[in-house]
């Protein structure tokens, strides 16, 4: 595999983790006993943290970045795997 594969394969596998990675460890205003703004929706975060997002969804995408490229590599899981349905390929 081409190392420019696996850098765009990590980048997809991070924007996912990322989105994934969101909504851990956030809190409402109700939720940390903080007075809202007026006007403010009662979903808005109180606490967000975008650096842990960043560092959450890194070790994450490159945990499923490395578990993809060893799978591609040594081929652990196949697409015949992966077929549930059909006819019995043996």
């Amino acid at each position: 595999m081409e190392w420019t594969s696996i850098v765009a394969i990590y980048i997809l596998f991070w924007v996912v983790s990322a989105f994934i990675m969101l909504p851990f460890g956030v809190q409402t205003h109700d939720e940390a006993g903080i007075a809202k703004i007026p006007g403010q929706a009662d979903s808005a975060p109180a606490n967000f943290q975008p650096k842990r997002v960043a560092k959450r969804a890194t070790v994450l995408a490159t945990i499923l970045c490395t578990l993809y490229v060893l799978n591609y590599a040594y081929g652990w899981i196949t697409p015949e795997d992966l077929m549930f349905f059909g006819p019995d390929p043996k």
